[in-house]
């Protein structure tokens, strides 16, 4: 593969109004984590992008009910997360959040880009109002019944059964998500952004994209993009990003919408990334050019903002949707290469659902049992095409078969035999047809799982990379090398040698998916240095929420350049001292499945 390539990772933004828990890492987290260190490993230069999504009407409604803050809120929220992430060993480049003075100005200069070019405009529209407390209710705050499909549980800006986009008024019985009431609709007077004027070029953009993207996210874009209406992007509330137009940046009940504050996040987040490292025009490699390439990661609920409405932000702010227009101070910038999303993981056939307690939160989850454990289930029964069920059955299973009789027996039979006989990895003699034929197929996987991954087809390149665990469990078998210690030395050493290779090769193809244990099993073959860089928090310095006084918060970083991982069969160094391994994965009772399930059932009564 080139090594000249510009990738971004962009990575759906957590909403900071509690914990995440395991389905909504499986759809952003992990995946998008896979598929940077496979690009990283290959050569190339990656950025990987996101943060916490802080603004909106439901922070300012939870803040109330717990008597703090908006702002203390996302603080709040901004840390757990930002650990809970680092935990799970997501590789991001920049992990911030919506809330800085960056992203403030970033948002700014693409409305007032979007207005210049005729792209946003003003209306009067019906706005809904809570009749008790006077304050505006947001679009997903208020369900009814879909006057399109008829689903009842139809949300006020989107139905999830049908995927149209709806307005809260057009919405049949409409009610308040939080306190059941029916809404008033009063006249407001908002910005819109004209979705329309980009219909063709977003057709012509997406039907590009044949045989490239997953079908089920291509088709649903185009059936969204038949019937595009223009969608507010102010909002009436006080918690959010200023509007920057004369007569009404000082106007404090009026902020710019979430949701379109929230897309523009990929951008500000790479553009506070360069200022970190000292190269303020940097972030330009990966917006700008033929040269560069960008990947979106979320669940299918997030699709319509990032293969729609984010494209038509960028468009628009380049001067390309039908009414034309100038770039602004920014340049022009780049559309998605491609929308990666996963559809729903549900648990032990339940939704999840945080207010009825149906949930595994990820800082729970991590307390008891291994990150690579679950990275490994998420990418290997995860829902990567179609909605998927946790079990905790399966996860033991998977955990105890895969994870502990399989690869980790292969990393501790393999250099346990060569620590004990021989004190070191050990010189090949002459190999045989079987030792040429099994290390041949390693060699060969690295293009065959590296095609998998580079297509974000995930399970099956984990599969591929498992079915090399395999092979090299049947040669050891096969070969029996405790049986040569007294007939045969010189045979033993050649086939430990071969099945330290094999082990090296496994590890490296499996380093996307299992970084801790990665690194592990690099230390136990006797290598030195970093094998892949693992997150860590450091504090980002600006403003926050709009206050003039400069703070210190958390954000995700990495050194993930000068690593050893590369993407490629390296041969191992004979000689390199070893010695007797621990085991690189705890075996799971068969208890672990009623105690969770007796845990879930007490938290959700």
């Amino acid at each position: 593969m080139s090594s000249n390539r510009h990738i971004l990772t962009a990575v759906a933004w957590p909403y900071t109004n509690g914990p995440r828990h395991i389905g909504h890492v499986s759809g952003f987290g992990v995946p998008s984590d896979v598929f940077s260190r496979f690009q990283r490993m290959s050569g190339n230069n990656v950025l990987m992008v996101s943060g916490t999504d802080e603004h909106g009407t439901p922070i300012q409604v939870l803040a109330d009910q717990e008597g703090v803050t908006a702002r203390e809120l996302a603080d709040r929220y901004n840390r757990i997360i930002a650990e809970d992430l680092v935990a799970l060993g997501l590789s991001y480049d920049l992990f911030t959040r919506t809330t800085t003075g960056n992203h403030y100005s970033v948002v700014q200069q693409l409305f007032t880009t979007l207005y210049d070019n005729g792209y946003v405009f003003t209306r009067t529209t019906q706005g809904a109002r809570s009749p008790s407390t006077g304050r505006t209710l947001p679009d997903r705050y208020i369900e009814g019944t879909c006057p399109i499909c008829g689903f009842d549980g139809a949300r006020g800006d989107q139905c999830d059964n049908c995927g149209n986009q709806l307005d809260p008024i057009d919405l049949i019985s409409p009610r308040s998500r939080i306190n059941g009431e029916t809404p008033e609709f009063v006249d407001t007077e908002h910005f819109m952004l004209d979705l329309p004027a980009f219909a063709e070029v977003l057709t012509e953009w997406l039907k590009g994209k044949e045989g490239e993207w997953r079908p089920n996210v291509l088709k649903f874009s185009l059936n969204l993009v038949e019937d595009l209406q223009p969608r507010a992007v102010t909002r009436d509330l006080n918690w959010g990003v200023p509007i920057p137009l004369e007569g009404w940046s000082d106007n404090e009940a009026k902020r710019v919408y979430v949701w379109f504050d929230a897309v523009i996040g990929y951008l500000s987040a790479s553009i506070e990334w360069a200022k970190r490292v000292g190269e303020p025009e940097a972030w330009r490699r990966w917006w700008q050019g033929d040269a560069t390439e960008s990947f979106y990661f979320m669940g299918k609920d997030n699709i319509v903002f990032h293969s729609v409405i984010w494209p038509s932000i960028l468009l628009g702010a380049s001067g390309k949707g039908n009414g034309g227009g100038e770039a602004g101070p920014l340049g022009e910038l780049n559309v998605p290469t491609e929308v990666v999303s996963s559809e729903f993981l549900t648990m032990e056939g339940q939704k999840f659902s945080s207010s009825r307690r149906v949930v595994i939160y990820v800082r729970d989850f991590l307390e008891r049992y291994s990150a690579d454990a679950l990275r490994y289930y998420i990418m290997a029964a995860g829902p990567e095409n179609q909605d998927t069920d946790f079990t905790w059955a399966e996860f033991v299973r998977r955990n105890n078969d895969e994870l502990v009789a399989a690869w980790g027996n292969l990393v501790n039979r393999s250099i346990s035999m060569a620590a004990k006989n021989l004190g070191e990895i050990p010189a090949a003699g002459e190999l045989t047809d079987e030792d040429r034929k099994v290390m041949d197929a390693s060699r060969e996987a690295f293009a065959t799982v590296g095609a998998r991954l580079e297509k974000s087809q995930f399970k099956a390149g984990l599969q591929e990379a498992m079915r090399t665990v395999a092979e090299a469990n049947k040669y050891i078998s096969d070969q029996a090398p405790w049986a040569l210690k007294k007939t045969d030395p010189e045979r033993m050493a050649t086939v430990l040698h071969v099945s330290l290779q094999l082990v090296s090769d496994a590890n490296t193809l499996l380093t996307p998916f299992l970084p801790e244990s990665a690194n592990k099993v690099y230390a136990m073959l006797g290598g030195t240095g970093t094998w892949t860089g693992m997150p860590r928090i450091e504090s980002g310095h600006d403003t926050i929420g709009g206050s003039e006084e400069k703070v210190d918060y958390p954000v995700i970083t990495g050194d993930y350049a000068d690593n050893h991982a590369r993407w490629e069969s390296v041969p191992i160094v004979p000689g390199t001292p070893l010695s007797r391994p621990t085991p690189l994965f705890t075996k799971l009772d068969p208890s672990v499945v009623d105690e969770e399930l007796a845990r879930l059932a007490g938290e959700s009564e």
